[in-house]
């Protein structure tokens, strides 16, 4: 090997590696930005459930997650050769790594599975039992997430020999976990009281917080996914800063539009919402075509919100209208702007002159992967309810989940009792008379 080569995988690995961190920090990202739009006594329980996934999907990757995602076995599931990983100078069947480490790969692909159930608990927002949310991250992450993974990442899953493109997870992680987010608010039943408008944010500043923590570990999500420290992972960054952008954009100007006044939680919302679209078409598209794309999930996802309310569903931190409606568009935009003079390992989309073909994969991928989800979605928390129950009592909904299922409260505050009166709750005290209304209660 020669010098400039072992110079390109040496930045190559550390590209990947610095990725895979970066991916890793959308997992607290999650918990900070679902925590601030719960209420006050449910911020640990909410953060809990995005730790504990960091802890259960580690294990369960190394196990035997990662072999049922890449292995060749079948086209619809992977074997178990790396279970364990036994050989760890194996190679990974129709992936070159180009002399970057096996462990490396695994290492970038293990935040991926981490992110994608974590998504998930949005939304069971204020009501999923702790116990329920454990054993359905186990069994969801190797039910649905592995084989959905084999189907699209690995280059002998059936969507991918089929000729669907997905760059860093646009079905995989987030219409995956969008769908499962419907059907896990179906599941729990809606919370107590809603969709009574007291249910605010109790905290934007966090919520704040978590959208830049998701915003900047975007960059080794779409970025890392190029393998290598080249052009297409220049891109890749571009694009997903561009259609973040532009989202965040149309979001608030349709919020402006129908409402009145744009919110700084939609402002944050439109800004995933664009981070999400250009997630399976980020090392495909120009520039120009990533900035149309957040547009139209900037505009899309906002729309999308109000569904819920339309069908009495609480999908109560509206994972479903940013994440199954983000990645949808952004899965069928790989089939209208993709082009093989930006990377010439994609094939050309409708806008490029190459027909319906490619369309027709993407949303054939799409669709495979929000009826698998779901059903398997159902059968997972039906079995979760039977096993150990998936809500919590009414008393505990009531006194909140950082009370009711850690033993913790987030905030410890309480105002002095004045003379002949009780004094405030932390939750009471954390939300005003004119706090923030989400456009979606």
């Amino acid at each position: 090997m020669s010098s400039e080569q072992a110079g390109a995988t040496v930045g190559a690995t550390a590209w990947l590696l610095i990725s895979a961190a970066l991916v890793l920090l959308m997992a607290p990202g999650i918990g900070f930005f679902y925590a601030g739009m719960v209420r006050a006594r449910n911020v640990l329980g909410t953060v809990m459930q995005s730790l504990i996934t960091m802890g259960i999907v580690s294990v369960a990757w190394i196990a035997i997650g990662f072999s049922l995602a890449f292995d060749d076995g079948n086209p619809i599931i992977g074997g178990l050769t790396f279970a364990g990983l036994p050989d760890l100078r194996a190679t990974i069947p129709g992936i070159d790594l180009a002399g970057v480490p096996l462990l490396a790969f695994v290492a970038f692909q293990l935040m991926f599975a981490i992110v994608t159930p974590a998504l998930i608990s949005g939304a069971g927002g204020e009501r999923w039992r702790f116990g329920g949310f454990v054993f359905f991250v186990t069994a969801w992450s190797l039910l649905v997430y592995a084989p959905v993974a084999h189907w699209l990442f690995s280059p002998h899953g059936w969507a991918a020999e089929l000729g669907a493109f997905d760059f860093a997870g646009g079905t995989v992680v987030h219409a995956n976990a969008g769908v499962a987010a419907l059907v896990v608010a179906a599941c729990l039943g809606r919370r107590r009281g809603w969709p009574d408008p007291q249910m605010r944010p109790h905290n934007l500043p966090l919520v704040m917080t978590g959208a830049a923590l998701l915003w900047f570990g975007w960059f080794g999500f779409n970025g890392g996914s190029a393998l290598n420290a080249d052009g297409i992972a220049a891109l890749a960054v571009l694009n997903t800063q561009v259609a973040a952008a532009s989202a965040l954009i149309c979001w608030a100007l349709v919020e402006r539009i129908r409402f009145g006044k744009p919110t700084s939680l939609g402002a944050a919302s439109g800004a995933i919402a664009g981070l999400v679209a250009i997630t399976p078409a980020a090392g495909y598209v120009t520039p120009l075509a990533a900035i149309a794309i957040g547009a139209i999930a900037g505009v899309v996802c906002q729309l999308a919100v109000g569904l819920k309310s339309l069908f009495r569903l609480d999908d109560a931190l509206d994972v479903a209208a940013v994440h199954l409606g983000g990645g949808i568009v952004g899965m069928l935009a790989v089939g209208l702007f993709a082009s093989s003079a930006v990377n010439p390992a994609v094939t050309d989309g409708l806008f490029s002159g190459g027909g319906y073909r490619l369309l027709g994969a993407q949303a054939a991928a799409a669709g495979a992967v929000t009826v698998y989800s779901a059903v398997m979605t159902l059968l997972i928390m039906t079995l979760a309810g039977r096993l150990m129950g998936s809500r919590v009592s009414a008393r505990e909904e009531t006194i909140g989940l950082d009370l009711s299922q850690h033993g913790e409260v987030a905030y410890g505050l309480t105002d002095p009792p004045p003379p002949g009166g009780t004094g405030r709750t932390a939750d009471q005290a954390s939300t005003p008379a004119a706090a923030h209304v989400r456009t979606s209660s």
